[in-house]
């Protein structure tokens, strides 16, 4: 199949007021940087095109957002944010008038990051916000967390949590969609079919962990060098951990 996804990082980099009380944290950095590691997941399915509705250096204007989503005919809208106001947790939004696919998407995210981040769960919720009204397609909007609370803050400002959530909202979109990884046929190969770790191989190329050749083996015996490893270590995220 193939798929289009507009990811939107809310807000923009000198939005007023969109930043934490003690102005440690602008809230378009986590958005921004959430949609730079969804994209970069989200392109290694096939039939994936991914669009971003924000800009780096500009905050662009809602109606511009939802205006390009709507000429591109885009499939699905995820705006990413972080939330404000009192309160704790993660709560993902839809219209109140929502078509039943936009409904599937905010339960199957909203669930799958309660599930990976252990945070309060305040629900699917409804909402007339402008990318969820005025998109011609299914639109969600998802709040990962409170900027003005103690303990959601330094969770927003670290980076392995704001990876966490990324890979999170893309593995609940591909389940939604049922998207296929690029190269997964390689796990039907003949030096992988009998091997004693073939359920392990088949369960690295489905994640993208790793992959095989392009003369379709995996490569069962071949030797590992130090910049295959450290890629590995990349792609499961452990050297994420730590960074700010």
């Amino acid at each position: 199949m193939t798929l289009k996804i507009m990811l939107d990082a809310g807000h923009g980099p000198n939005t007023p007021g969109k930043r934490s009380p003690d102005g440690s944290l602008r809230e378009f950095h986590f958005n921004s940087r959430v949609a730079d590691v969804m994209r970069a997941e989200l392109e290694k399915y096939e039939g994936v095109t991914v669009y971003f509705a924000h800009e780096q250096l500009r905050d662009v204007p809602l109606k511009e957002r939802t205006d390009r989503a709507n000429k591109l005919g885009v499939d699905v809208y995820v705006s990413l944010h972080a939330n404000a106001g009192g309160g704790t947790g993660i709560e993902t939004f839809v219209h109140p008038k929502s078509s039943a696919k936009s409904r599937e998407v905010a339960k199957a995210i909203q669930a799958a990051l309660i599930k990976a981040t252990g945070m309060v769960d305040r629900g699917v919720k409804t909402a007339d916000f402008h990318v969820l009204r005025e998109t011609d397609m299914p639109a969600v909007l998802i709040e990962h967390g409170f900027m003005d609370n103690a303990a959601d803050l330094p969770k927003l400002k670290d980076d392995a949590f704001r990876v966490l959530c990324a890979k999170t909202n893309v593995k609940a979109l591909t389940q939604v969609y049922g998207l296929k990884r690029k190269g997964a046929e390689l796990v039907e190969n003949n030096d992988v079919a009998g091997h004693w770790a073939e359920q392990s191989i088949k369960k690295a190329i489905a994640n993208g962990v790793m992959s095989g050749y392009p003369d379709g083996t995996f490569g069962v015996n071949n030797p590992m060098t130090r910049a295959q490893f450290v890629a590995v270590l990349d792609k499961l995220g452990l050297l994420d951990r730590g960074t700010k």
